[in-house]
């Protein structure tokens, strides 16, 4: 019976891990799967809203039985993806497309020197707004995850949330005042996860550039205040590699040091500093994270 137990033990601590990637068909979520599915210590599963998505998925070897076709806004499939499984990271997020005819007037001020200056407009799909997506699809999958008894819940955000006139939240802003707020509506959740009691890491990245990880050196703050420093407050040292939000969020799994923890994550230029190569050493220190002075709801 002694050996039964131990065995058993020994089993239950070297498991797989099962792991829900939501917004896996994203450039970052695409590639938490992918590095969690390169380690033999997880088992993750892509949920995948499209027929896009779920090829981009396939495209990077995900098997018929890792894609789960749900959509955030459904509970009841949510809560099917979610069964069984130890943690969930987040990577869903509303995307704004360029109107067609912003972009032909953006592009005419180039060579038409009559024509007056203007940045092309953006506009969210519909049922895919920042209040849709980043705040009720947010919810609904922190809500999901507490029934299930997620283990841990691993949230990818954006910097910029305690700056309600950060020029992305004017995207999608309409003539009245309402609509866009992305980032607030994502501060929202966040505060409701801390709130929720499932353990959390919530991860705030900089600008996200599409680069091979493991080349920066990594860099974390709280509260935004990396965007007060000179150092990184223009020339494009705001941003950060998918790829390295990708380690950051695998790193996080499982890790008591990134149990309860929010910070904010950007990177040097690249040939300036050392590499980071221990994505773990991002929680050794990342500061307190303050959602009690957090801005006001968006409308």
């Amino acid at each position: 019976m002694h050996r039964f137990l131990s065995l058993l033990l020994f089993v239950q601590a070297h498991a797989l891990k099962k792991v829900l990637v939501t917004g896996a068909g994203g450039r970052t979520g695409k590639l938490v799967f992918e590095q969690l599915k390169a380690d033999s210590n997880y088992k993750p599963v892509g949920l995948a809203r499209s027929g896009k998505a779920q090829k981009a998925l396939k495209a990077v070897g995900a098997s018929d039985d890792e894609v789960c076709v749900a959509d955030i806004a459904d509970e009841k499939s949510l809560a099917a993806a979610m069964a069984g499984c130890d943690a969930v990271v987040l990577c869903t997020s509303a995307v704004p497309a360029i109107k067609p005819l912003s972009l032909m007037k953006t592009m005419a001020t180039k060579v038409l020197p009559f024509v007056k200056t203007s940045r092309p407009a953006f506009k969210f799909p519909k049922n895919g707004t920042p209040e849709e997506v980043d705040w009720f699809g947010a919810k609904k999958q922190i809500d999901a995850a507490k029934t299930a008894g997620v283990k841990q819940f691993v949230f990818v955000s954006s910097m910029g949330g305690t700056n309600p006139d950060n020029f992305l939240n004017s995207i999608g802003r309409r003539k009245d005042g309402s609509g866009g707020d992305i980032l607030l509506w994502k501060r929202k959740a966040e505060r409701y996860l801390v709130e929720s009691g499932v353990p959390y890491t919530i991860i705030h990245p900089g600008g996200l550039v599409d680069e091979d990880g493991s080349k920066r050196e990594l860099v974390v703050g709280v509260n935004d205040e990396i965007m007060k420093n000179p150092e990184f407050s223009s020339g494009g040292t705001r941003s950060v590699a998918r790829a390295d939000v990708a380690r950051v969020c695998k790193a996080a799994l499982g890790s008591a040091s990134a149990t309860g923890v929010a910070l904010d994550l950007v990177s040097k230029k690249a040939g300036d500093g050392t590499p980071t190569k221990d994505a773990s050493s991002v929680f050794t220190s990342p500061g307190k994270y303050t959602y009690e002075s957090a801005a006001t709801d968006p409308p």
